[in-house]
C-alpha cells in the first residue's frame, strides 16, 4: 500500500539516486524534481535516469530567470554579503528551488517534500525552513536524520553497495575529493581535502573563472545602470550591445568576470547549526555587481540612512544565509532596504582586471554629492568659521577624558 507522494530534490548523483529507491523501498510514490538554476549539468541524462529508478514523473524546470530577478537581485540590492565575504550564492538559491519543490507538491497532490541535504550542513535547514513557511500543510522527509536510512547507509561505501544491488548507475570516473554546489550564480566547494583549513586549493579546482595570473592583458570597461538599486542594463567598452534583461545582465558580467578572474575567495565560516567550516567559492557576475551598487550606493544615499541600511543589510544576510528568506523578519528588513533605495538610480564605470573589479566612475540624476559644495576652489555656502565651533564642541568629550584620566593617575599616584 502506498503511503503517499513525495516530491524528491533530485539532482542525479549517488546520493539522491539511492535516496529515490530507498522511498520507493518504503513506500512512497516518487516525483523527482530538478531546478535548471544554469549549472552545467545533462538533464536529460538525470532524468532518463530517475525514470529507469521508478519514479513517477520527472520535473525539469527552467529557473535561471527567477533565480536572477527575485532571488540575486534583491541580493544586490540589499548589499547582501555574510561574514563581510561570503555573497550567499548557494542561500539564495535554496528558497527559489524551495518554491519549485511547493508549485510541484501542489499540482501532483503529493503529501511530502523530501532533500538530501546532511545533518551538520545548512541546507537542510534552508530547505526545511523554507518548505514549512510555504506549505505548513506539507511534510519534509530527510533521509539523512532518519535512523533508517543513516544507520543503513553509515559511508560511502554502503551507498555504492546499495547502488550496485539496484542497478543504479555509478559515476564514470571517480568524484571530485571534495564537495560541489554550482549555479548560474557560483560554484561552492568544500568537504573532503578541503575539511583541513591549511590546505592550499588543489590546482585546477576552480571551474567558473580563470586564474587572475592567466587572464587577459588588456581590462574590460563596463559600465552598468542602476533603477531604485536594481541593475537596469550593461554596457561593455568596445561592444555595442546594451543588455537590458535581468538574465542578459547577470550572464554578461558573469562572463565578464570569469575572463579576467574575478570573484574567487577561500573563507571559514560560521555554520547556523553551530559549526565552523571551510568554503571555496567563486562568483564573478555577482562580485562585478555588488561592487558597483556598493559605490552608487554611497554616492546617492544619506550617511545616517547607509549606517542603518548596513545593519539591515548584516541581519538580511544572516537570515538569508539561516534558511530565513520566507519570513515575516525577512519580509520586514527587505522593505526597509527597498525604501532606503528610492534614490540610488545612476550608473558606475568599471575596469575589470587581473582578478580585481576597479570603480572609474559614477553618475546619478539625482545624488548627495553637491560639486560645488565640496570644491576646495569655491566656497559656496560653506562657512569655513564654522567648522571652528563643530571641532571645538567636538572635542569637548576627548578632553573631558584626558582630564578623567590625568584625575585616576594621580589618585593612584
Amino acid at each position: 500500500m502506498s503511503k503517499g507522494t513525495v516530491i524528491l530534490a533530485y539532482s542525479g548523483g549517488l546520493d539522491t539516486s539511492c535516496i529515490l529507491v530507498w522511498l520507493r523501498e518504503q513506500g512512497y510514490q516518487v516525483v523527482a524534481y530538478m531546478a535548471d538554476l544554469g549549472q552545467d549539468e545533462d538533464f536529460e541524462a538525470a532524468k532518463n535516469k530517475a525514470k529507469k529508478l521508478g519514479t513517477v514523473e520527472v520535473i525539469v524546470e527552467d529557473q535561471r530567470q527567477e533565480l536572477v530577478e527575485e532571488f540575486v537581485w534583491p541580493a544586490i540590492q540589499g548589499g547582501l554579503i555574510y561574514e563581510d565575504r561570503y555573497l550567499l550564492g548557494t542561500s539564495i538559491a535554496r528558497p527559489c528551488i524551495v518554491k519549485g519543490l511547493v508549485k510541484a507538491a501542489r499540482r501532483y497532490r503529493a503529501q511530502y517534500v523530501c532533500h538530501g541535504a546532511t545533518g551538520k550542513g545548512n541546507d537542510q535547514v534552508r530547505f526545511e525552513l523554507g518548505c514549512y513557511a510555504l506549505a505548513p500543510d506539507l511534510k519534509v522527509l530527510s533521509p539523512w536524520k532518519d535512523p533508517k536510512f543513516y544507520e543503513r547507509f553509515p559511508g560511502r561505501k554502503e551507498l555504492f553497495d546499495y547502488a550496485k544491488l539496484h542497478d543504479i548507475p555509478l559515476p564514470v570516473t571517480p568524484k571530485s575529493p571534495w564537495s560541489i554546489d554550482a549555479n548560474i550564480v557560483h560554484v561552492s566547494y568544500e568537504s573532503g581535502v578541503l575539511e583541513n583549513p591549511a590546505t592550499f586549493p588543489p590546482e585546477g579546482i576552480f571551474q567558473m573563472t580563470v586564474d587572475p595570473e592567466k587572464a587577459p592583458d588588456t581590462p574590460q570597461m563596463m559600465t552598468i545602470n542602476f533603477k531604485e538599486g536594481y541593475p537596469t542594463s550593461v554596457l561593455l567598452t568596445g561592444d555595442a550591445t546594451n543588455v537590458t534583461s535581468p538574465l542578459e545582465i547577470f550572464t554578461t558580467c558573469n562572463r565578464v568576470g570569469s575572463k579576467h578572474g574575478v570573484g574567487r575567495i577561500d573563507i571559514v565560516e560560521n555554520r547556523f547549526v553551530g559549526l565552523k567550516s571551510r568554503g571555496i567559492y567563486e562568483a564573478p557576475g555577482l562580485t562585478i555587481l555588488h561592487k558597483a551598487h556598493q559605490d552608487l550606493e554611497l554616492f546617492c544615499l544619506d550617511r545616517e540612512v547607509r549606517k542603518l541600511k548596513s545593519y539591515l543589510s548584516e541581519r538580511m544576510a544572516e537570515q538569508v544565509y539561516n534558511g530565513y528568506w520566507y519570513s515575516p523578519e525577512f519580509e520586514f528588513t527587505h522593505k526597509c532596504i527597498q525604501e532606503s533605495q528610492k534614490n540610488v538610480t545612476g550608473s558606475v564605470t568599471l575596469k575589470i582586471y587581473k582578478g580585481q573589479v576597479y570603480i572609474l566612475g559614477r553618475h546619478a540624476p539625482v545624488s548627495l554629492y553637491n560639486e560645488e559644495l565640496v570644491s576646495m576652489d569655491v566656497q559656496g555656502e560653506y562657512e569655513p568659521m564654522d567648522a571652528r565651533g563643530f571641532i571645538n564642541i567636538s572635542a569637548l568629550r576627548l578632553k573631558e577624558h584626558q582630564r578623567v584620566k590625568q584625575t585616576l593617575l594621580k589618585l593612584q599616584n
